[in-house]
């Protein structure tokens, strides 16, 4: 054997450990999870959730829709606002800018009439140019401002929300009728503490959707997409469930979370710069408190549902996964003072270094490992034990994790009950093995080339609509 073959294998060997060290963590958070959702499910079978939606105390919440180019989706998305099961409500559309029909549809769909009066005070974002407000629905107010991006739209919703909570929700996405009752019963239980609550993103493609409401829920038919519904079901229900039962939840989704208004007014809104400010605004908040020694609360609900529609083309999906992986990388380095120090309680100690360890290093290194392994095999530096040991290991796992997600929901809420549904589900854990994964990987190491490059661009992805009988 020669030292090249002999440097090969022993690379081979260091990311086959590697790797056994980040599905480790993962494996810890998945069972994490499965304590979580038995927790869930005592509570919910014990009636309690129900009591607490009959207080009369429920805090009222503004909702932030940001929208560029969504003339597809909005007035579904909207529709499907107005129809939510919650006490004291508003709603702010920010057209950011919009090029297409977003306002007009809008304007056509729920009367709106311009206000006269200005804002009345300094709004941290690009100029707002008017703001509409709904004769139909007197909850709704459309703001018409400059583009400038989802986080700056999102600021000036902030800005001019009236509620002491405020949610944010894309455009693209439709939430269950009870889903901000649920999110909001942290706020509820820890009214002192709660700052920050997050729900499960579902995949709508595929479904059944009627005056903004889910009718039906199935499949895509798209392969790309069904891939994609695996993977939000193993993300959220065992990564951000185990992750939240380990005290370290490190992001609340920018298509559904709550908020309370004046704690993101006093950091500052969301960041401008960021790719991935959702992410960016939790662990700054994480940062915040912590330094100030405050008690907090930042809290996944696993039942609120909002359901998303996700690319079905792969240049939507490469795009959109470069931008994630782009935000990822910089929104770590930004906040990289909180690894493994004490003073960040779990978030740092645990939550930050497994999200080093798993999603920003574990794709390069598994991508790596992909070329590493075969090349060694190649050259004769490794014997086909070795080659089906790798393999083996990397799939077997994969399997397994991705089943973890699939038997929550099985377990738990079951909104995919039909038998074939979730052979389906199965289906996929499997085949995202061969193929899909890898894809993944060259997208995390294009996102890196493009983030050392200093890319900041967030790419568009066109919605085809939400389907309707």
């Amino acid at each position: 054997m020669t030292s090249v073959g002999d440097a090969l294998l022993l690379i081979g060997w260091v990311v086959l450990g590697y790797y056994l060290v980040v599905n480790g963590v993962y494996l810890i958070v998945h069972i994490a999870a499965l304590y979580g959702v038995r927790t869930d499910l005592k509570k919910r079978a014990a009636g309690t959730m129900y009591q607490r939606f009959a207080s009369p105390f429920f805090p009222g919440v503004t909702v932030v829709v940001p929208a560029y180019n969504e003339e597809a989706v909005i007035v579904e998305n909207v529709q499907s606002l107005l129809n939510l099961n919650y006490p004291e409500l508003e709603i702010v559309v920010v057209n950011d800018g919009s090029d297409d029909a977003t306002l007009s549809e809008l304007r056509s769909a729920f009367d709106l009439r311009r206000i006269d009066a200005p804002v009345p005070f300094d709004v941290p974002s690009e100029p707002i140019e008017a703001v509409y407000r709904s004769d139909d629905a007197p909850t709704l107010r459309v703001v018409d401002k400059v583009n400038g991006g989802r986080a700056d739209a999102v600021n000036a919703g902030i800005w001019l929300a009236d509620q002491p909570l405020f949610c944010t929700i894309d455009a693209d996405s439709i939430i269950d009728r009870d889903g901000l009752l649920q999110a909001v019963e942290p706020f509820l239980d820890r009214p002192e503490e709660t700052v920050a609550t997050g729900g499960t993103i579902r995949v709508a493609n595929g479904c059944s959707i009627d005056n903004g409401t889910i009718e039906s829920v199935d499949l895509p038919e798209s392969r790309l997409a069904g891939l994609q519904t695996m993977e939000y079901l193993r993300a959220f229900y065992s990564g951000r469930l185990g992750l939240d039962r380990l005290n370290a939840l490190m992001l609340i989704s920018g298509a559904f979370g709550v908020f309370r208004t004046d704690l993101v007014r006093e950091v500052g809104g969301y960041e401008t710069a960021s790719v991935t400010e959702d992410f960016e605004l939790t662990l700054r908040l994480h940062r915040y408190l912590r330094e100030r020694d405050r008690e907090y609360n930042v809290e996944f609900v696993p039942e609120p549902v909002v359901w998303t529609e996700v690319p079905e083309s792969r240049a939507a999906f490469s795009r959109q996964r470069r931008r994630w992986y782009r935000g990822l990388l910089d929104t770590m380095a930004r906040h990289r003072r909180m690894i493994g120090r004490r003073r960040y309680g779990s978030p740092g100690v645990f939550g930050y270094p497994a999200f080093l360890l798993a999603e920003v290093f574990g794709p390069l290194v598994e991508g790596f490992g992909y070329v590493i392994v075969p090349l060694a095999f190649a050259v004769g530096a490794a014997d086909a034990s070795f080659m089906l040991l790798y393999f083996g290991l990397t799939v077997g796992v994969g399997v397994l994790l991705s089943w973890f997600g699939i038997l929550s929901e099985v377990w738990s809420f079951r909104r995919y009950d039909r038998p074939m549904q979730v052979l389906r589900l199965l289906g996929h854990g499997v085949l995202e093995n061969f193929g899909f994964r890898q894809w993944k990987t060259l997208i995390a190491w294009r996102g890196l080339y493009e983030y050392l490059r200093g890319e900041t661009s967030w790419g568009e992805m066109r919605r085809s609509g939400f389907d309707a009988d």
